[in-house]
């Protein structure tokens, strides 16, 4: 099938081939509502916004290398200091690294290396603390076991602690570089109540949290593209956060996503880290490229002689008033609505999760695909810490009333916190179906 032209711009209108004999209205992809932008909130850059979260960790780092080893025994005291200095020494230099990213010495293709750096340190601190606490409770509770018991000398040995301080190191190490790799292809079906039968079986192919960067260059990219274009799909949709650092920073490591083609096109809506680099240069930017950009706009796709509004808005980020923000602008829900009605079915581009709570709501979105989770990066870390910010949602399907939720896992995740551990990133290729229909006898 022939590749459709995309979009350059807002209010651009570009016509696609269409397999059924219709007037030249049916066959159009058009972008409508342009968007309301905010104006830039100064000249911060991502490297001025160390979250404080992030610093209160990197400060209690030289407290947990110390509680690690305090209550190990047999050690002698030159032991215990020995073992006590190397886990301070790389405790402070996870400080270090904040601190330099913090101060913006660098240019970004530096400071991405310290963002990684500094996410190594922090994966392994996330990981003490898990193993601290249950180090301490299995002691506790086997204090509760008769004397007999030599649990309690298991706990606090030296062959178990000196076995979890090797395996958190490589276990962040390993993280690290699953983080990294580029990712598979993963294929699976996904039920859109709304969906006209004409369009049972479209293939959607989601590129969300690419995040690519000085640190992932553009070999990341080139493979992440050729895996895509290789499953053929028949729309390709990009949920947010493309890119980190500013476009003089990262325009020669995405170069390869104006490869990317589809029957129905390839989109994008914006995510938080557009918005801490250069949003209006990245938008720009993208649109030369050929990538069609949805901003709090709607595009009118003709499949089958049946229509499909693909909506993109702006992420919540622009809700927050912080200094490291650089243009960017807010999501409007009733813009890329009112702009929908008429067609046969919603699809949303939002990029965080949250969102979905709005779009439900104004029961006009029949599909919202998202990102921003990254899936939730590590097991256990997903549904105790990731799902609880997102309002409980990670990953994969979710049904909210007579609207189906999509999180994708992401091909990528930011340099300062990239490590997976049992949650791996993924180029997610999404073959949508319709509902089965409901006989008479209330049976599918």
């Amino acid at each position: 099938m022939a590749t459709a032209p995309r979009a350059p711009g807002p209010g651009d209108v570009v016509f696609q081939p269409s397999p059924c004999d219709l007037p030249p209205g049916c066959a159009k992809v058009q972008a409508r509502d342009r968007p309301r932008q905010c104006a830039g909130r100064g000249p911060a850059l991502l490297t001025h916004r160390v979250p404080l979260m992030t610093f209160i960790v990197s400060l209690l780092l030289p407290l947990l290398a110390f509680l690690f080893w305090r209550p190990v025994n047999p050690l002698t005291r030159s032991q215990r200091r020995w073992r006590t200095g190397i886990s301070l020494l790389l405790a402070l230099s996870g400080l270090a690294f904040a601190t330099l990213w913090r101060l913006d010495v660098f240019d970004y293709a530096v400071e991405a290396w310290i963002q990684l750096a500094f996410g190594w340190v922090l994966v392994m601190f996330i990981l003490a603390l898990a193993f601290v606490l249950l180090r301490e409770a299995g002691w506790l509770l086997s204090r509760l076991l008769p004397r007999s018991s030599r649990l309690a000398t298991v706990w606090h040995g030296v062959g178990l602690n000196h076995g979890a301080a090797a395996l958190i190191v490589l276990l962040a190490t390993l993280g690290i570089w699953n983080g990294l790799k580029p990712p598979p292809v993963q294929e699976r079906e996904l039920v859109v109540p709304n969906l006209p039968a004409e369009m049972d079986g479209l293939r959607v192919a989601v590129l969300a949290d690419l995040h690519i960067s000085p640190v992932k260059r553009g070999w990341r990219t080139e493979r992440i593209v050729a895996a895509t274009l290789a499953v053929k799909p028949d729309l390709i949709v990009l949920p947010g956060d493309m890119v980190d650092g500013e476009v003089e920073d990262t325009a020669a490591f995405v170069t390869a996503l104006a490869k990317l083609q589809a029957p129905h096109g390839v989109w994008l809506a914006p995510g938080n880290h557009e918005y801490y680099h250069g949003y209006t240069r990245w938008m720009a930017h993208f649109r030369q490229m050929g990538l069609g950009v949805l901003e709090n706009q709607t595009a009118t796709l003709t499949i089958n002689c049946r229509t499909m509004a693909l909506s993109g808005v702006g992420d919540l980020a622009a809700l927050r008033a912080a200094p490291y923000m650089r243009g960017g602008l807010a999501p409007d829900l009733p813009a890329v609505v009112a702009a929908a009605k008429g067609s046969d079915v919603h699809v949303l581009l939002a990029h965080q999760p949250k969102q979905a709570r709005a779009a439900v709501a104004t029961g006009a979105v029949d599909l919202q695909i998202s990102g921003h989770t990254h899936g939730g990066h590590i097991l256990g870390f997903d549904r105790w810490v990731v799902a609880p910010a997102n309002h409980g949602y990670v990953r994969g399907e979710y049904r909210l009333q007579d609207m189906t939720l999509f999180v994708s896992s992401g091909a990528g995740q930011w340099d300062g916190f990239t490590a997976r551990l049992g949650v791996p990133s993924r180029i997610e290729v999404l073959v949508l179906r319709s509902a089965p229909a409901v006989k008479a006898d209330g049976s599918r």
